[in-house]
């Protein structure tokens, strides 16, 4: 299946100029409908209030993690088989395994580059 570059996409990150870095990646890729919350809470009432195929997040995060987004995600009826790209700066097997446990569709190790990005959104679309 190909990329709908129409997609909704959030990304979620406490860190304003990552949250740039990753809308411009998206640009690079024609994804032109990116929202952004700076934490957990914020992404979890946009995406209960809208309809976004595809999330983007940090993992560290306060005071809600990338982790606990993920979590409540899957846990919610509506929300629970949404794309989840987990992106973080440990690679750490047991964050790899906490992670896979709850359900993300694919993880992104910082730094990455749009080649990445597009690799690991086309591979979470093909099994949404």
């Amino acid at each position: 299946m190909p990329m709908d570059k129409n997609t909704n996409v959030l990304i979620v990150d406490d860190y304003k100029t990552m949250l740039r870095i990753i809308r411009n990646l998206l640009k690079q890729l024609d994804f032109n409908n990116v929202e952004e919350a700076t934490d957990g809470q914020e992404a979890l009432s946009k995406l209960r209030a809208g309809n976004f195929g595809l999330v983007i997040s940090d993992w560290n995060m306060e005071p809600m993690t990338g982790l606990d987004l993920l979590k409540e995600v899957r846990a919610d009826a509506r929300l629970k088989s949404t794309p989840f790209i987990m992106i973080t700066a440990e690679s750490k097997t047991e964050n790899v395994v906490a992670a896979r446990a709850a359900g993300v569709s694919n993880y992104i190790v910082k730094p990455f580059n749009a080649e990445t990005l597009r690799d690991k959104i086309e591979k979470v679309m093909a099994h949404a």
